[in-house]
């Protein structure tokens, strides 16, 4: 009896022992603002951590007695028994006095920071998992990141990202392309948004999270496409009165303000307010054209008890701005490039006054109640209208390459509205040894939409190597055919969605991940199209096993995504009615976090299959047989070698071929919109000591040839751009310049939309 009694504690105390515990809590100084990048360490062990930007910190660490070590350069250090033994232990708000103090005795200095290594998200698994525990491959962009290099839109920002390449669509709105397939911005705090018709505007971005591989069991084929997710994460509230203002000017009359100016409502801080807004003005590099906007971005939290938290997140944005000519090509102009077009470079075919005019509205609300200990519900509720007053598109036929036809057209009166609700439970438990992170959810969407689109056909033929006038709105307009499409776009759907996911870790370095939803799509019949039915089930499996613990673990996984299919109308009358599509990943990786977070990498290689595209016969029956194969591989590097320098670089390679076509003759080529060859690198210094603040950055990115069309003749060639930025910053203002461009690169993007030559901005920033 003494010998099971004494094995019985045995494993009690193995089992007590083994398990992880956090310790959180927020660092501020006497005037109430957030110390970022402080250093949080359990002294004489190897658990530590560093707070976000919000001056927050969790450390995971096995239960028992520490003395707590918190310390930043600058101020004082503070340390603290612990005694840690419950699942969660808050320890509130700790306050360091502003003074100068030698911190050798700490294990970590602060200015060893890994600044772009942040990877902390609740967005990419719907639950809190590290990067290391996550057999999902994402990449991240800071606010921090973006401030250095000065960038003014979302195209520059996503060339951050391994593999990513920016797409402008000739109708204003933007999207990107990476593992060989395209994706807009659809994702806004892991709720769905769009950026179709109306753009973003960076002002109230806090970071920006790029998910990896078909990601439908989370997100549903309405948000993310087979290459991926692009979310957007707002700015929030906080508990520190902070208050930015910031002039940015630049080449071609860029002219842009913001501000951002965060207080608490009242004295206990239960009520807390920030407010982002933007007013951008630019010219075009052409001799027509420009981009005009303006954005206010409100959102209040409100803290009504200890466990239940209310947040209201809005953004107004309205543009006014010309869009991008789109080329065609006749097969017999002997064009196989944009380089061959005679047409002058800073040359436009269209006049500012044929312009367009759109704005949106976005509105997200989350209710978080904290159900139990180790349980907690999360209801969201979020609304995107797109709205287009005129829209006016620009269309150039090249018969050779002086030679063009042209024609516009002009969609008005449109609207898009995405109603989503979402309800999120996550919760920890334990079956013996074995411990589980559950996410159980379930949302419905709305999609409700009306357009008009009218038409020109021909409305001249121009030789761009002699004299030529843009084309105004007064010559555009008497061609315009109304209603060219009957009932286009004019369409509602709704979706129901249930899905669940559990971590399972079977030791402290061995965990699984199994994931699945299901989805009923339902789009109603309207003037011009078929109203159908589809029911799509997405699987997601994924495994982890940490080699050297918090440190190094190899992953792999199986993930799917779909995407719902109208059904077609046969030559002979018949209906086919379409599965939806999907597209299956698989694959397999390391992710390394070591050196005190120093260097942060991950390398993986994929191979998604799509085994039932749609595919047309020569006899012009619609056949679901059609396959694809992308593959390839992504590496990601973030390092901070030594104080001071902080290096950001990712290669992408990818293989993006049509294995089965009704057309033959493409069997074996590249996909459209699919560089073989990607890459990004951002390097940084910032001075130490007595030039401390002062800094510069160079880079430069690399996006490899691509086609055009599915035949491989017409390609848009490979380019690279390089960038530098120079910046002094201090705790109350901050100054900074950027080149772009620095060789005067001509170069040109997917659909032959022409980039931007040599340009500068330079930007000033107030504190307070």
């Amino acid at each position: 009896m003494k010998r099971f009694l004494f094995l019985s504690l045995l494993l009690f105390t193995s089992y007590t022992y083994s398990q992880q515990v956090k310790l959180s809590g927020k660092l501020i100084d006497q005037k109430d603002d957030p110390i970022p990048y402080a250093n949080v360490v359990l002294e004489n062990t190897n658990y530590g951590t560093t707070t976000n930007q919000d001056g927050e910190f969790e450390v995971k660490a096995r239960p028992g007695t520490y003395i707590l070590v918190v310390s930043s350069l600058g101020y004082g250090r503070f340390s603290q028994k612990v005694v840690l033994d419950k699942t969660s232990n808050d320890l509130g708000t700790i306050i360091l006095t502003n003074q100068t103090q030698s911190l050798n005795e700490v294990a970590i200095n602060s200015h060893h920071i890994n600044r772009f290594s942040d990877k902390r998200t609740d967005y990419v698994a719907r639950m809190p998992l590290e990067n290391l525990e996550n057999p999902q491959v994402y990449s991240v962009i800071s606010k921090e990141l973006m401030q250095e290099q000065v960038v003014t839109d979302i195209g520059q920002t996503v060339r951050n990202a391994t593999g990513v390449v920016p797409i402008i669509y000739p109708s204003g709105g933007l999207a990107t392309t990476f593992r060989g397939f395209n994706v807009g911005i659809n994702a806004r705090n892991g709720m769905e948004t769009t950026s179709g018709r109306s753009g973003i505007d960076i002002a109230n971005v806090e970071r920006i999270e790029i998910l990896k591989g078909p990601s439908g069991t989370l997100f549903g084929g309405n948000v993310s496409s087979f290459g991926g997710v692009v979310n957007l994460v707002t700015k929030k509230p906080m508990e520190a009165r902070k208050n930015e203002i910031s002039y940015t000017t630049g080449s071609y009359n860029l002219n842009r303000i913001t501000a951002d100016i965060n207080n608490p409502l009242n004295k206990e801080k239960t009520v807390l307010f920030r407010l982002n807004t933007a007013l951008n003005k630019e010219k075009s590099f052409l001799d027509y054209g420009f981009y005009d906007a303006y954005l206010i971005a409100p959102s209040f939290l409100f803290k009504a008890s200890d466990r239940l938290t209310f947040t209201l997140d809005t953004e107004l944005l309205n543009v006014n701005s010309t869009r991008n000519l789109y080329n065609r090509y006749a097969p017999e102009s002997g064009i196989t490039s944009p380089e061959d077009l005679k047409l002058d470079y800073n040359k436009a075919l269209f006049h500012n006054d044929a312009d367009a005019q759109t704005a949106s509205t976005k509105i997200f609300a989350e209710a978080k109640y904290q159900l139990a200990e180790n349980w907690t519900s999360s209801t969201l509720f979020s609304f995107v209208g797109e709205d287009v007053d005129h829209s006016y598109q620009y269309y150039a036929t090249w018969l050779s390459p002086t030679v063009a036809q042209r024609e516009s057209g002009n969609w008005n009166s449109i609207y898009n509205n995405y109603t989503n609700l979402q309800e999120n439970i996550n919760g920890e438990f334990s079956t013996g040894n074995i411990k589980h992170k559950v996410l159980i959810g379930a949302s419905y969407r709305s999609f409700q939409s009306r357009s008009e689109a009218s038409r020109t056909g021909t409305i001249d033929t121009i030789d761009v190597s002699t004299d030529f006038h843009a084309l105004r709105k007064e010559d555009i307009d008497p061609h315009l055919v109304s209603n060219y499409w009957p009932g286009w776009n004019a369409v509602n759907s709704y979706t129901l969605s249930g899905y669940a996911t559990d971590v399972i870790d079977w030791t402290d370095r061995l965990s699984t991940m199994l994931s699945l939803r299901i989805d009923h799509f339902d789009r109603e019949a309207k003037a011009g199209a078929e109203g159908f039915q589809q029911t799509a089930l997405s699987p997601k499996l994924g495994l982890v096993y940490q080699v050297v613990k918090d440190h190094v673990s190899v992953f792999g996984n199986y993930m799917n995504g779909f995407q719902n299919q109208a059904p077609r109308t046969q030559p002979d009358g018949s209906q086919f009615v379409l599965d939806p599509v999907y597209a299956e990943q698989s694959e397999g990786g390391i992710k390394a976090e070591v050196f005190d977070k120093k260097l942060s990498a991950t390398a993986s290689f994929y191979h998604i299959a799509i085994n039932n595209a749609i595919r047309t016969n020569t006899d012009g029956f619609a056949a679901q047989d059609g396959e694809q194969v992308s593959k390839g591989i992504d590496v990601e590097v973030i390092a901070n070698p030594f104080p001071g320098l902080n290096i950001i670089s990712g290669y992408a390679y990818n293989d993006n071929r049509i294995i089965k076509s009704s057309d033959e003759s493409i069997e074996g080529n590249k996909a459209v919109d699919s560089p073989e060859n990607v890459a990004n690198f951002w390097a940084s210094y910032t001075f130490q000591n007595k030039l401390k603040g002062l800094g510069f950055g160079v880079g430069g990115n690399h996006v490899g040839q691509s086609y055009m069309f599915s035949d491989n003749v017409f390609s848009i060639p490979a380019y690279t751009v390089y960038n530098a930025s120079l910046f002094y910053n201090q705790p109350s203002w901050r100054i900074g310049l950027k080149i772009n461009n620095l060789t005067d690169e001509k170069y040109w993007t997917f659909w032959g939309v022409r980039q931007v030559p040599a340009n500068f901005a330079a930007n000033l920033t107030f504190r307070f």
